[in-house]
């Protein structure tokens, strides 16, 4: 089946099996190697993609259910001209990724939150990323990586707050 999606903004056509996972259409055809496959299962998040905005496990996703849909991986996550997203940046800075293979995951799933709260507390951080394994940090490290993130994309929003975010 030819399946048309976006794919991190970019229209794109792939000759695929309709059951064949979405996980591996990314990962074989479309080259797009960030999304990690961890358990296969949809059991520890390493896979996240956005499905129009939604984040899925994309090794339970059949690719034939994306047709038309708007799919974001970890390559779709940087700034304008391709540099490294302020969730990318603290997750760098302030020692968020690890070993690497629940880090595309994960940022996928921050991404989604910062997206729809922009001031999220460490629970719904902590909720946002529940459905994400990470077998190396025990998550404080990311959980700050993220509310960072989303101190820094709120002072970039609105520079009259300063440096602590809130007037």
């Amino acid at each position: 089946m030819m399946l048309r999606m976006t794919v991190n903004g970019v229209a794109r056509a792939v000759e695929a099996p309709p059951l064949a996972r979405l996980l591996d259409v990314l990962r074989g055809p479309l080259g797009l190697t960030g999304t990690k496959e961890g358990c296969g299962e949809g059991e520890c998040g390493a896979c996240t993609v956005l499905l129009d905005g939604v984040p899925v496990n994309s090794c339970l996703v059949a690719a034939g259910q994306c047709e038309g849909q708007a799919v974001m991986t970890v390559e779709g996550i940087h700034d304008p001209g391709g540099a490294l997203s302020v969730l990318q940046r603290c997750f760098i800075e302030d020692g968020g990724a690890q070993c690497g293979i629940c880090t595309p995951g994960m940022l996928v799933a921050a991404e989604a939150l910062l997206r729809e709260n922009r001031d999220p507390s460490e629970d719904q951080v902590r909720d946002a990323i529940a459905g994400n394994l990470c077998r190396c940090t025990g998550y404080q490290r990311i959980v700050d990586a993220i509310l960072h993130a989303a101190k820094r994309k709120r002072e970039e929003a609105s520079p009259e707050l300063g440096s602590e975010g809130r007037t």
